[in-house]
């Protein structure tokens, strides 16, 4: 058996991994345009804060742990084309530019995402930098260590994760997002309450801008000195971020015939098969199923691309493993707001033709006499017609996430908001108030679709 893997980052290193285990005795190829595999590229905004020194803590694997267990890892090498009849893949060497035939039985795509350049005036300055790869957090990371004033394009997941990071970093931050809030994936509601609550504990230290647009950069030979907005703003600058977003790499799967899905991520089956046999995809480049409504979602995370790798890897070695898919879980932080949701939202119901009904509640997290005390702003919502749970959103400094986390099983189960209210939630003091925020909102739900429950 001869398996080869296009990518190395979370979903393709997985997939080797596992691959191993399963089969000591295939031939197991890796193939990426990366100069690191296996390693957390969700950390690097956490490397650029400084909250710690070397990079090489990012990586779980290296290509010598992988040679222990006889996995062949082939850095800055680049999948050119895939040829499904002959079940074979032209890889081209980034370092001597030659090309060559690799065959394979097993094919497993995980060649991720790649990062969206907006359509700036001299967006290829020096010191205009994204960030995807281990190279680019360590490039950003010894600019910011010369820098005072950065600008971050896009208030996304990476935008404020990088506006954290600069900040703390004790640059001047200017955060420019198009739209009119920023964290566009949650409601639109919640998305204001995260602008207004960053903007309450700024002090000075960034600027967020909202229906804004960078429109032209401005530099010479030494990189960017300055970023012109649609408005006329004119903003000095040591370096700029772009986190607009990331879309995934699809082109050598549509050159091979490979179905792209609704989304515009490779689509797989529940078992991560492509329609073309023994060519499987995980991870950034491929889609998942949405468990609460069977439909697609394209949802690039860590998490996501670890446990599709598994499953991809577990079915090329000829097992039976099935991948149900995810619930939309996310969170991340920002300058102590958390932020976190899983499930659908309102917009989101609102586009599959389905009617909801949410409570929102601020509360305390735990009983207000503790020093450690935060409040969080959780929205739960269900379908009206049914009273099924749908979704969660939570933000706050106190304890969001693990509302969330406990919305995510009760999802799982399917369970409507009347079951859900009976939930038997812990409590202490440094842990919770006596009736928990997330069953305060529950209440509030059930009361309101009491007639139809």
């Amino acid at each position: 058996m001869k398996i080869v893997i296009l990518g190395g980052v979370a979903a393709g290193a997985k997939a080797a991994a596992k691959a191993r285990r399963l089969l000591p005795d295939a031939q197991i190829d890796l193939f990426t345009d990366d100069t690191h595999i296996s390693y957390s590229a969700c950390g690097l905004p956490y490397y650029i804060e400084g909250n710690f020194e070397d990079y090489r803590l990012l990586l779980v694997r290296s290509p010598e742990d992988f040679a222990k267990v006889n996995v062949n890892i082939h850095l800055q090498n680049r999948a050119v084309k895939i040829l499904p009849l002959s079940k074979q893949v032209l890889i081209e060497s980034l370092t001597t530019h030659e090309a060559f035939l690799v065959n394979y039985d097993k094919l497993i795509i995980a060649i991720g995402a790649r990062p969206v350049i907006p359509p700036i005036k001299n967006v290829n300055l020096n010191n205009v930098f994204t960030l995807r790869k281990i190279e680019d957090g360590i490039a950003i990371r010894q600019k910011v260590e010369t820098s005072k004033n950065a600008v971050i394009i896009g208030g996304g997941y990476i935008g404020i994760e990088m506006l954290e990071a600069l900040v703390k970093q004790n640059l001047n931050v200017t955060l420019i997002e198009y739209a009119s809030t920023i964290m566009q994936t949650f409601d639109e509601d919640m998305s204001r309450l995260i602008l207004e609550q960053l903007n309450f504990t700024n002090n000075g230290r960034f600027t967020i801008l909202t229906s804004e647009m960078a429109t032209e950069f401005s530099g010479d030979n030494d990189g960017v000195k300055s970023v012109r907005t649609g408005t006329g703003k004119e903003i000095p600058v040591d370096l700029v971020v772009l986190c607009a977003g990331v879309r995934p790499n699809t082109s050598i799967a549509v050159d091979a015939g490979i179905e792209i899905g609704i989304t515009g991520a490779i689509k797989v089956n529940e078992r991560m098969e492509t329609n073309i046999k023994d060519i499987y995809a995980c991870g950034d480049c491929a889609e998942e199923n949405l468990i609460i409504t069977n439909t697609k979602i394209w949802l690039p995370l860590g998490t996501v691309a670890n446990k599709g790798g598994r499953v991809a890897a577990i079915n090329a070695c000829g097992g039976d493993e099935i991948y149900p898919g995810v619930l939309g879980s996310a969170v991340t932080r920002c300058l102590s707001l958390t932020m976190s949701m899983t499930g659908l939202t309102e917009k989101m119901a609102g586009q599959l033709g389905i009617e909801t009904i949410s409570a929102t509640v601020t509360k305390d997290d735990k009983v207000g006499y503790m020093p450690d005390v935060n409040n969080i702003t959780l929205k739960l919502i269900a379908d009206k017609n049914s009273g099924k749970l749908l979704g969660c959103q939570a933000i706050g400094s106190g304890d969001a996430d693990k509302r969330v986390n406990t919305v995510t099983s009760a999802l799982l189960a399917k369970l409507n908001v009347t079951d859900f209210y009976q939930n038997d939630l812990t409590y202490a003091p440094p842990f919770s108030t006596t009736i928990d925020p997330l069953l305060n909102a529950a209440q509030i739900l059930s009361e309101k679709l009491s007639p139809k429950v």
